[in-house]
């Protein structure tokens, strides 16, 4: 597989018409000087930004008014003759001046009001502009014809090594006069939300593809990205495999201010499946984009770049240039003191295809996914991602998230999975046909509804409680004997006789409301009523979680949640390609080099701190003594751990599994270290 550069800036150059001398201070020596104490080998640089203004001698756009030079034809310059690659920033959704000039271009809403981001914050005064606040613009129509043309230009007058495009967001529905007029012609039903998503995603994929054989006219090698089209939380990229234009995918994520560190790994497993290179792409800042004297601690830098890393990504950390065009000298030695520890691992990890003998049906639904991502990751239960069509037999388990309908088109594969030996774990409505009335599959209960509760509780089956982890290298957590709380009810099931429940389900005395309530929040379980209701069973190698334990883990992250779902797991997934005696904080990632004839198994551990609206990462401390187990189907010549390049000993572990893997000892890793297996 092709890959990218490996240590990347992404260089932000939003700058207002009311600053005066932009990029006066400049010199290229300075520029060429951070990029070297950065340790950079690509950096994207601004044709355009979201102020619509351009950093080049333009006749097509407008160059800011306040710029003399050729900004970026002297940073392409400077960036080549130092071996750095150079790709060019192009604003996309969000143009300010443009939008200004041309209202019509602008994306409107049903009521033909603006469409306009709007992140609120704390304004001190009545005139205070929020941050992210943007007027969305249609990219079609003359908007389109400025953004090929200016594309052109660009391509006529510089070496273009890429180009990045900002700003797409096609979960938006535009219904200006232009949309609503094709719409018209082809017959849309404006009324029918799901035709005006497909038409609103067509008219993006007619645009990316346009721009993009634009571009290979003139430079057939350039990367092209566009970002806003890899994003997970809204299904339509996926779902309209709008990505695939990309030659490459970044990955755009602020885990301080952008929910948390366990987004990326769960969208580089995803992305991976495109066989494209994967970019992981994060922020020198403290909170977000455009924050001009912010700093993420080193540590932080460093722990999130051996991240990336781990999980086969090349690494990109944003920065912003100051409008008098002179590089931040503390950025860019935060930035080396990652980067330098970049270039002693990243020979094990970009490039490398995640492999695992779990399989998480994806379902793009963030809240299931996210969750199930967190409870596996919490545990170190390395995964790998599966959709439709795929060949199953690479698995030796599949769990599927808490979304209806993700088996309809694979019962038959999923049949076979489980008739060859193959394991299955449906959580809540996973567990049900698009049509939420009936269970996809055979396995062992009969859906009959939804609770009327508020809440519910669980109670766990002896037998569960008291069984051992064969899969688990560390001890076992102690589950409750008295009933816990559940901050959603259960699925009502059925189960047949034939079946073992792993645990039952207990209810309240009532539901919270004004006219009965207890207490501060949820009524107490009520034990004098017995029900048959299960909570979960296994029948033969299926298990069924009536609850959906992924949503509430992400909503509450409540251990005890975890600890249930992760038990039952661990009765069926028994022989894991790579297991390692962490902290919950810690995490694995097994990549898989075949043209090395290797596999490196990552380990990472750094602790992540909410302080005020932000998570960080400061200490990373020393792990000691840590086990580590690996089953892989070739046999292993050699064991060396990364970066100390020094051989690890082994020895062949059953581990109760009838498995063989090989265990070995890491004596001691701080933040990061990997596990080079040759074969």
């Amino acid at each position: 597989m092709k890959t990218e550069p490996t240590r990347q800036i992404h260089l932000d150059f939003h700058t207002s018409e009311h600053i005066p001398d932009i990029a006066a201070s400049f010199r290229k020596e300075q520029f060429q000087e951070a990029l070297r104490l950065g340790r950079v080998n690509q950096i994207n640089v601004f044709a355009k930004c979201h102020h619509s203004w351009s950093y080049y001698p333009t006749s097509i756009g407008t160059r800011h008014p306040n710029l003399t030079a050729d900004l970026l034809g002297q940073q392409i310059e400077a960036c080549h003759e130092i071996g750095v690659a150079a790709p060019i920033y192009v604003t996309g959704g969000w143009s300010a001046a443009d939008a200004e000039a041309h209202p019509e271009w602008c994306m409107r809403d049903r009521n033909g009001g603006f469409i306009a981001t709007d992140w609120p914050d704390d304004a001190r005064s009545a005139d205070a502009k929020p941050p992210f606040q943007w007027k969305e613009l249609c990219v079609s129509g003359a908007y389109h014809q400025l953004m090929l043309a200016q594309t052109e230009e660009i391509c006529r007058r510089y070496e273009v090594d890429g180009f990045f495009y900002d700003i797409y967001r096609p979960h938006l529905l535009c219904y200006c006069d232009r949309c609503r007029a094709a719409m018209t012609d082809e017959a849309v039903d404006l009324d029918d939300l799901r035709a005006v998503e497909a038409f609103r995603s067509r008219t993006i994929r007619n645009h990316t593809v346009e721009l993009s054989n634009l571009i290979r006219d003139h430079h057939r090698h350039a990367s092209i990205f566009f970002n806003g089209l890899t994003t997970i939380e809204e299904p339509h990229n996926i779902r309209y495999g709008l990505h695939r234009v990309n030659t490459k995918n970044d990955l755009e994520d602020l885990p301080t201010t952008w929910g948390g560190y366990d987004k990326f790994p769960l969208r580089s497993k995803i992305f991976h499946r495109e066989g494209k290179p994967v970019v992981a792409m994060s922020g020198k800042f403290h909170t977000a984009w455009g924050e001009f004297g912010g700093f993420k601690d080193p540590a932080a830098l460093r722990f999130e770049a051996a991240t990336m890393i781990a999980f086969g990504a090349s690494c990109n950390f944003g920065d912003q240039l100051h409008p008098n065009g002179e590089m931040d000298v503390t950025t860019y030695r935060n930035i080396g003191h990652a980067y330098g520890y970049v270039e002693q691992i990243e020979a094990y990890g970009v490039g490398g295809v995640p492999t695992a003998s779990l399989g998480l049906w994806a379902s793009y639904d963030h809240e299931a996914d996210e969750g199930l991502t967190g409870m596996l990751l919490d545990e170190q239960i390395d995964f790998a991602i599966v959709q439709p069509g795929d060949d199953l037999s690479r698995y030796r388990t599949i769990v599927v998230p808490s979304v209806a309908g993700l088996l309809d088109r694979s019962v038959r594969e999923i049949e076979h999975f489980v008739r060859d030996g193959g394991s299955l774990v449906l959580i809540g409505d996973g567990a049900l046909r698009q049509t939420g009335d009936a269970v996809a599959i055979a396995c062992g209960g009969r859906f009959v509804g939804r609770s009327s509760s508020d809440v519910d509780y669980t109670v766990i089956a002896s037998g569960l409680r008291d069984a051992p982890e064969a899969a688990a290298l560390h001890r076992a957590p102690q589950l409750p004997v008295t009933p816990f709380l559940n901050y959603r009810p259960s699925l009502v099931f059925l189960a047949d006789r034939s079946v073992e429940i792993l645990a039952t389900i207990r209810e309240p005395y009532f539901n919270r409301t004004y006219g009965r309530y207890c207490g501060h929040q949820n009524a107490p379980d009520r034990p004098q009523r017995k029900t048959a209701r299960p909570a979960a069973w296994r029948s033969g190698r299926v298990i069924v979680h009536t609850h959906a334990l992924d949503r509430l883990y992400h909503a509450h992250g409540a251990k005890v949640h975890r600890d249930f779902f992760t038990r039952t797991l661990r009765l069926l997934h028994t022989a894991p390609m790579i297991e390692a005696e962490l902290p919950s904080a810690g995490r694995v990632s097994l990549l898989h080099q075949a043209d090395c004839k290797r596999y490196a198994a990552h380990l990472l551990y750094g602790v992540p701190v909410t302080r005020g609206g932000c998570v960080v990462i400061e200490d990373t401390p020393p792990l000691f003594d840590v086990t580590v187990r690996m089953r892989v189907p070739q046999t292993i010549r050699s064991l060396e751990l990364i970066p100390e390049q020094t051989p690890l000993a082994w020895r062949t572990a059953d581990s109760g599994s009838g498995t063989p893997a090989i265990e070995t000892v890491i004596p001691r890793f701080t933040g990061h270290c990997a596990i080079v297996a040759r074969y």
